[in-house]
């Protein structure tokens, strides 16, 4: 299994360039993706945009009127929910933690509206800490694939770190996001075009002409 994994990582790095670290802001990660919960990630870059030129620290977003910022993060969807977490996020991070994310998962996991996934995103993409967000296109990728047979993302997570060399991990998520949105879609994925398709269960249960 463990080989099968690494030539799936291997082709999809040829595909996809990974260059998603840069010094993210790990502030701007974490409301991020509590803002790409239950919508569309090009949902979730125009309010996080929106948000972030008015309020781009936890000490502005803790004093900012919640009236405002629900006006701002609207195109996330569920914003009323939305608005009053991230407001409660930033307060706690003021209080507790000078303003600061942590890097620890236990005390991401601690801050309201805060699962697995988005914690072990702020690890990766705003600290460069190895971890393995299990978000959809990673859950359904990795069970299409037959890497795993799991119901739910968390379990995900858990097999795949398990399963993937720790050095990978940092990785995953990016190439089966890429690969996820312009590939493996949820509904007809394009097989027939997919670089890592003769290292898949899903494909290979498909007419042979397909």
């Amino acid at each position: 299994m463990q080989n099968k994994i690494l030539k799936i990582i291997k082709l999809l790095e040829k595909d996809y360039s990974i260059n998603f670290y840069s010094g993210k802001n790990p502030f701007n990660v974490l409301i991020s993706t509590i803002l790409s919960q239950r919508t569309r990630d090009e949902n979730t870059l125009i309010a996080s945009k929106k948000l972030f030129l008015k309020f781009d620290t936890a000490k502005k977003l803790a004093n900012a009127n919640i009236f405002e910022v629900k006006k701002l993060i609207k195109q996330s969807g569920f914003y009323n929910v939305k608005a009053k977490r991230i407001k409660e996020v930033s307060e706690i991070l003021l209080e507790k933690y000078n303003g600061k994310v942590p890097h620890e998962l236990d005390k991401l996991l601690e801050l309201p509206g805060v699962g697995r996934k988005t914690a072990n995103c702020v690890l990766v993409y705003g600290f460069n800490i190895p971890a393995i967000p299990a978000d959809t296109h990673v859950h359904r990728i990795s069970n299409r694939l037959g890497i795993v047979k799991t119901k739910i993302p968390e379990q995900t997570e858990h097999e795949l770190m398990k399963k993937i060399p720790k050095k990978y991990w940092i990785n995953i998520n990016e190439l089966f996001v890429k690969h996820g949105q312009t590939i493996c879609n949820p509904i007809k994925p394009k097989c027939n075009k997919c670089s890592i398709r003769k290292l898949c269960d899903y494909r290979s249960n498909l007419p042979k002409d397909f």
